[in-house]
């Protein structure tokens, strides 16, 4: 972290602290204190951090920072302690110079994001979203974690709702910002397709002045939102008028290939540890922004090859008798399902198709009719069984189960030695466990 002292801090937020430290790193977790850092007493459901601020205390940290009711020796009393944590993290932001990408988005922001700090990681230091710092808690925490040495941060940001992007974009502040796509999600909140491209859009209104925009080609939800004079939007996708254009994604083997992007007039061909569609597109967003930060195009291979994706996110792992399994049961949507089933055809080569299917959540009104068009989509794909789990998924055809332990216990008898299968839903579902249980 940037250091900062608690008089800084102080002022930052509107307390008073009589005395004076510095802060060189952040944390929620007592038991995670390090040297110098501020613990931020947090309200949790299940825990309070004022129990622990004695613990951190006597553990090396600097300071606590704490609601005003439990104000004492040590401590800076603010009305809200997450509040104060984004101010905070908004300062770091401002005191450096790192190129800050800002990445959202319906689906694949997660993926973009593991991409693109692999492709940053070779030439800069580079600061990135870990497991789910992508709220209004994660990404100050994300932020936190600047040093004077950052180079790059390539922070995720996730909304549920109306102004939650908005406020995330000022504390990032970011010179780039990728919208991954627009698409049925979070429908319960936010009511409309209309009203999520509004929502992924926020991100633009704290983007540096000459800052740059990556956005999917042809996508007009979001052309209302891209009038802003004073920034530079650039667009990827497969189309021929794309300014980042995917031209190919070759499989060499179950989980490494090669792509071919196009951009300037000029193709590379990039090495990559993995062999979907979806991930080779995420890929060309993840270029775009590569290139608005001025680094060299002829040295992105670098790092496309070593990407580290995050847990439960299209895994491709080995099953017995030759088969396998793509683990991508993190979160779920319309959009999401179709491509990781297009994936599941693409890689099956010749084995039989197995897709294990939970609900899709916060999809509003039309969730009966969003896992009515899945059906058929699975039909389309030629996917040779369905099990579906949840009451919406009843829609998907297939086997049928209310319940992923009931699920688990009928697995033995569905997917047999040499098969491929995909296990995809909605967080919600734990479909975790239907992974767990087809692994060796």
């Amino acid at each position: 972290m940037i250091p900062l002292s608690t008089g800084e801090i102080a002022e930052l937020t509107g307390a008073e602290t009589g005395e004076e430290a510095v802060v060189r790193g952040v944390t929620t977790d007592s038991r995670q204190v390090e040297e110098g850092d501020l613990f931020v007493a947090l309200q949790g459901t299940r825990t309070d951090g004022s129990e622990y601020v004695d613990q951190a205390l006597a553990g090396g940290a600097a300071a606590a920072l704490v609601s005003r009711e439990h104000a004492g020796p040590r401590r800076i009393a603010v009305d809200d302690p997450l509040l104060a944590l984004g101010e905070i993290a908004a300062e770091v932001r401002r005191r450096s110079d790192a190129v800050v990408v800002a990445v959202t988005g319906s689906t694949g922001k997660t993926s973009t994001k593991d991409i693109l700090h692999a492709l940053l990681a070779p030439h800069l230091t580079t600061v990135a979203s870990r497991e789910n710092e992508n709220n209004e808690l994660g990404v100050p925490l994300t932020v936190c974690r600047i040093d004077p040495g950052t180079g790059a941060v390539v922070a995720e940001l996730a909304m549920r709702g109306l102004g939650q992007i908005a406020y995330l974009s000022r504390i990032v502040q970011p010179r780039i910002a990728i919208i991954t796509g627009i698409g049925p999600v979070h429908l319960e909140l936010l009511g409309s397709i209309e009203n999520v491209a509004a929502a992924k859009a926020e991100v633009l209104a704290d983007l540096e002045p000459s800052g740059t925009a990556v956005v999917p080609y042809g996508e007009p939800l979001l052309a209302p939102h891209l009038r802003r004079r004073d920034i530079r939007v650039v667009t990827f996708g497969e189309q021929a008028a794309a300014d980042v254009r995917l031209d190919a994604l070759r499989r060499r083997s179950l989980t490494d290939g090669e792509a071919e992007i196009t951009l300037h007039g000029r193709t590379i061909t990039l090495p990559v540890n993995f062999t979907s569609h979806h991930n080779a597109l995420n890929l060309a967003a993840a270029v775009a922004a590569y290139d608005a930060a001025g680094l060299p195009l002829g040295e992105a291979a670098r790092g496309s090859a070593a990407v580290q994706f995050s847990r439960w996110r299209g895994e491709t792992l080995e099953l017995p008798g030759g088969g396998l399994l793509i683990a991508d049961c993190y979160n779920a949507n319309p959009t999401s399902m179709r491509a990781a089933a297009r994936h599941l055809a693409d890689v099956a080569d010749g084995r039989r198709t197995v897709a294990v299917l939970g609900d899709m959540a916060e999809i509003g009104d039309g969730a009966e009719e969003h896992h009515r068009l899945l059906a058929g989509d699975l039909q389309a794909l030629g996917i040779d069984d369905v099990v579906a789990i949840g009451p919406l998924s009843q829609a998907y055809g297939g086997d049928w189960f209310a319940t992923v332990d009931d699920a688990v216990d009928a697995l033995p008898a569905l997917v047999e030695p040499g098969d491929a299968v995909l296990v995809k839903g909605s967080r919600s579902m734990g479909l975790e466990a239907v992974v767990e249980a087809l692994l060796p």
